[in-house]
């Protein structure tokens, strides 16, 4: 009797969990971010290790008692979404963004592999879409604006800024400098379509028992947050979490410490500018 409990039980279970999978991306989502799956969809290496090893031997390697040790693949969590968004008043946008789960960042262009910067202090400090009107308005006139400049653009009454005002230095996204308010980041950059520039058409495959980089964020804290800096008219359709390959091109130093460079295998770019040593 005890058996044919548990039978119906998973049973229900399973149909249960399949409906919610079928019908619901964010139970999918939820489910995603609590248990990790073997297999995983990366984005296509268009670079190997050794050709950009080849292709950076002057600058990584100084003298011949320098050498390269056998770098190492690391796959980097990202959220593909797909989105629309009011473009002009008379036309509507559509496109993907490819965020970081990692930094917490928006790529810009996958071409350089260029990215935002700002939507981790953002996310770690859970801006609400009203301090993003703040935020964004900031950022329209180069992260620097006085009280009247911003009473001005966001046309709401004095009580209503100054609450905007003070949850928004409470968070330490903006500071009073002066007569002026600045947004409280070296150079801000947030103030960007919300469209990712695809150089080439992201081609994807499955993959499994590789060493990934752990994520840092919630696909949900990166929803939120997208949806809070792009306003009203922007609409997440679809998400799916990818896999950026990254190489460790490791170079041994003479005096046995080791200096790591990060190279991203889609784009063969040094995407980690900072040398680290050890």
């Amino acid at each position: 009797m005890r058996a044919i409990f548990w039978i119906f039980a998973c049973a229900v279970i399973g149909a249960g969990s399949f409906w919610l999978w079928t019908n619901y991306p964010r139970a999918r989502t939820i489910f995603q971010d609590v248990v990790p799956t073997g297999r995983f969809q990366t984005l296509e290496m268009r670079y190997t290790a050794e050709s950009l090893m080849e292709a950076h031997k002057r600058e990584l390697l100084k003298d011949d008692e320098h050498a390269f040790l056998d770098p190492k693949l690391t796959y980097h969590p990202y959220l593909l979404l797909e989105v629309k968004y009011n473009r002009s008043q008379e036309k509507t946008g559509e496109g993907y963004i490819l965020w970081s789960l990692v930094d917490g960042e928006m790529v810009i262009n996958t071409s350089n592999w260029e990215t935002t910067h700002g939507f981790l202090d953002c996310i770690n400090a859970n801006a609400a879409s009203n301090e993003f009107k703040v935020i964004n308005a900031l950022a329209k006139r180069g992260g620097v604006l006085d009280r009247e400049g911003l009473s001005k653009i966001l046309n709401v009454s004095d009580r209503i800024l100054d609450t905007w005002l003070d949850s928004c230095r409470k968070k330490n996204l903006i500071v009073l400098s002066g007569n002026n308010y600045r947004l409280h980041l070296q150079e801000p950059k947030l103030q960007v379509p919300p469209e990712t520039k695809l150089k080439h058409r992201l081609v994807t495959k499955t993959a499994r028992k590789a060493n990934r980089a752990p994520r840092r964020f919630r696909v949900s804290q990166i929803e939120a947050t997208a949806k809070a800096a792009f306003g009203d008219d922007f609409a997440i359709r679809k998400t799916t979490e990818i896999f950026l390959p990254v190489y460790s091109i490791v170079v041994q130093n003479p005096d046995g410490s080791h200096m790591t460079t990060y190279w991203n295998a889609l784009n063969g770019k040094n995407i980690d500018q900072a040398v680290h040593f050890e």
